[in-house]
């Protein structure tokens, strides 16, 4: 676990991004790694959707431990698993259920700020809290990496919600954190600053009609995630092709 924490830790080069293919099983995994990923990601929505769930959390916390479980199991890639808000509110529940995670096998995960079932984001101190909580159990070998979604709750995408952006970075790393992950931030300026100013590096999200992946590694990020959209694509292509047949 130590070789491929140590491994997936030094693809997070600021400038040169590590490119996570987003999957969701073993078959997924097996694709993405023969196209010559360096490292693998779930995504929680395509994991929802690929099993007949919603996503929020509404997949089983011990389907999603044994499907990274399997994911592990069937390559020698790090895998970072989407771990939503950690299946609870409470800081050491939290950090319990994240403790399981790595003992799976999983190298890191994402852990996001939004309030899961409700609206908004959990509290800046609430949130640093569980992150806390998180690298006490695990220790220092696991990547969290810390998101949060003030970007994805609102169109103004302006200075003063940048702000808060490097607000919650901050406080985050200070809390543990190893990366900080903000969703739908695009703009190279914002990025810029958010590199100058958050000491984590940076995960962006690339989604239709982003910015050209260069112009991000120019900015400065360090790892770019494609979330739901390649599962997407991929049903989109499967409802295409069974159309035909069918029709």
């Amino acid at each position: 676990m130590t070789e491929k924490f140590e491994r997936f830790l030094a693809l997070h080069v600021p400038g040169d991004p590590v490119i996570l293919y987003n999957i969701w099983d073993v078959g997924s995994a097996h694709a993405v790694e023969e196209a010559g990923a360096k490292a693998l990601a779930t995504g929680s929505h395509p994991v929802a959707d690929a099993n007949g769930w919603p996503d929020g959390q509404k997949v089983p916390i011990d389907f999603a431990l044994a499907n990274a479980a399997r994911i592990v199991d069937a390559t020698t890639l790090p895998l970072t698993v989407d771990f939503e808000s950690g299946y609870s509110t409470d800081p050491d529940t939290v950090g319990r259920n994240v403790w399981r995670l790595a003992h799976m096998g999983a190298v890191g995960c994402n852990f996001e700020d939004q309030v899961i079932g409700g609206e908004g984001l959990h509290p800046l101190a609430q949130q640093v809290e569980k992150i806390a909580a998180i690298r006490r159990q695990v220790g220092d070998n696991f990547f969290i990496n810390a998101r949060t979604d003030l970007l994805l709750k609102t169109q103004e995408h302006d200075d003063a919600l940048i702000d808060q952006v490097v607000e919650r970075g901050k406080a985050f790393a200070d809390a543990g954190a190893s990366g900080f992950f903000v969703p739908r931030l695009s703009n190279s300026a914002q990025i810029e600053r958010v590199v100058r100013e958050v000491p984590l590096p940076l995960n962006v999200i690339a989604f239709p009609g982003a910015p050209p992946k260069q112009e991000w590694a120019s900015a400065g990020v360090a790892r770019i995630s494609h979330g739901p959209f390649p599962h997407r694509a991929l049903m989109a292509k499967l409802e295409e092709m069974a159309r035909e047949a069918i029709l």
